[in-house]
């Protein structure tokens, strides 16, 4: 079976390096680094590194802060993270020299194991779910324990697994532990064949949210700009044939609230363009982040077109409507947990299975509204912007939410390092 697959990925490849390196707009290049793919890594000199590897954007972001509780922990414990994509990279270099970065290796025995012997490290920590069998296999050969830390694994995954689950017997046997977000998560890797032992919940990372002051002035400045009387709704890291909906919605609620601004965040950087036409040809006036030019009093749509401040843009808006939720089975939705923090009243698509443990917490405390349709957001917008009261008391619920569910960090730390006194 380990030949089959290893041919499919040769095969492969070709498509997979091809998507990996396509230039796109906002997109770091690989430049000369592109040969650590193939495991041609640079030495790491500092002894017995931890490896965590943490796949793209959202695996880096979860990756960060238990990068820093554990320098907090153990200051002179050297780390290097790796990541697949560029995007990944660009958020680890936040970091600056706590750690050092290098690009993973694809999933070819030879690869990994140059990368090894460049690096040695003592244990690897990969981030959700980035499984690959011949990496698990050789880092098993080389006697390094592999964690799985803040991982998840929906239904639909698990009966994918089980359908293929010789394949599957080709990662199960060279991971030592899975750290779980939750007790559901948890079962299903037990139905996969993981012993007790070696499955064990730690809550989700996501819920350890530390909102910066910079972010919040942030927010506040451009709410100030913005106009602090006027409605201000946000949508969040939207996807093609999502903003149409929500541009129809916006329409709908100009005509109860004329003075209604809508804060437009496409999730990737290659759609803002697109995106601003979308609005243009819908008649409304648009005002891009980017633009050095004043936001002109009439403006309607606040179009998001830069990389990392989705945090500050909602900090400023009144109600979020999270993306990735209104395309069928595409996507699954997005983390509602960043929002929730910032004490904002939700609403969301019928799609987030990706995220139903966390929309289950939320649903159960009133603090989100599942919208089908623009004449669905459009209306429970309306509701909320008529009622101010109701807005506070859903974004309070919302972050109540989140303080009750810290502490997912400490407990992995103290997991992974189990034999020193911690100060997380």
């Amino acid at each position: 079976m380990r030949l089959i697959y290893t041919l499919l990925l040769v095969l492969a490849s070709p498509i997979l390096l091809y998507s990996l390196y396509k230039k796109k707009p906002g997109k770091p290049a690989f430049g000369a680094r592109w040969k650590e793919h193939w495991g041609m890594t640079p030495k790491v000199t500092a002894p017995k590194p931890i490896w965590i590897h943490a796949v793209s954007v959202g695996e880096s972001i979860a990756a960060i802060p238990v990068i820093k509780a554990i320098k907090l922990a153990q200051p002179n414990q050297a780390i290097v993270v790796t990541t697949t994509t560029s995007t990944g990279a660009e958020q680890i270099a936040k970091l600056g020299d706590l750690v050092e970065h290098r690009y993973m290796p694809l999933d070819f025995a030879w690869c990994v194991r140059r990368f090894l012997k460049a690096v040695h490290p003592s244990q690897l920590l990969i981030v959700e779910t980035e499984l690959w069998p011949n990496t698990l296999k050789t880092v098993h050969q080389q006697a390094v324990p592999v964690t799985v830390i803040n991982a998840r694994l929906s239904e639909r995954s698990c009966l994918r697994y089980q359908q293929f689950s010789a394949l599957f017997q080709l990662i199960r046997p060279y991971v030592d532990r899975i750290l779980c977000q939750y007790d559901s998560d948890a079962q299903r890797f037990l139905r996969l064949g993981f012993q007790p032992e070696q499955v064990q919940v730690t809550g989700s990372i996501k819920f350890d949210i530390e909102i910066a002051p910079t972010v919040l002035e942030q927010g506040r400045q451009l709410r100030e700009e913005l106009g602090e009387a006027r409605p201000v709704w946000i949508a969040a890291s939207t996807h093609d044939g999502e903003d149409a909906i929500l541009l129809d919605a916006h329409q709908a609620l100009l005509k109860q609230f004329p003075k209604a601004l809508l804060i437009l965040v496409p999730r990737h950087p290659e759609r803002f363009n697109a995106v601003f036409d979308l609005c243009i040809q819908h008649g409304f006036t648009t005002h891009r982040r980017t633009s050095s030019a004043s936001i002109a009093p009439g403006t309607q749509i606040y179009l998001g077109d830069t990389m990392g401040e989705l945090l500050a843009l909602i900090s400023a808006a009144d109600i979020c409507f999270m993306g990735g939720s209104l395309i069928g089975e595409k996507v699954g939705g997005h983390n509602l947990l960043e929002p929730a923090a910032l004490g904002k009243p939700l609403l969301n698509g019928p799609s987030f299975f990706n995220f139903s443990d966390i929309m289950a917490m939320l649903q159960n405390q009133n603090t989100v509204i599942i919208c089908s349709d623009s004449n669905e957001i459009s209306e429970s917008l309306i509701q909320l912007l008529a009622q101010k009261d109701l807005i506070t008391t859903k974004g309070n619920r919302a972050r109540a939410v989140v303080e009750s569910n810290r502490g997912a960090i400490d407990t992995i730390v103290r997991t992974i390092l189990p034999k020193q006194n911690h100060s997380t």
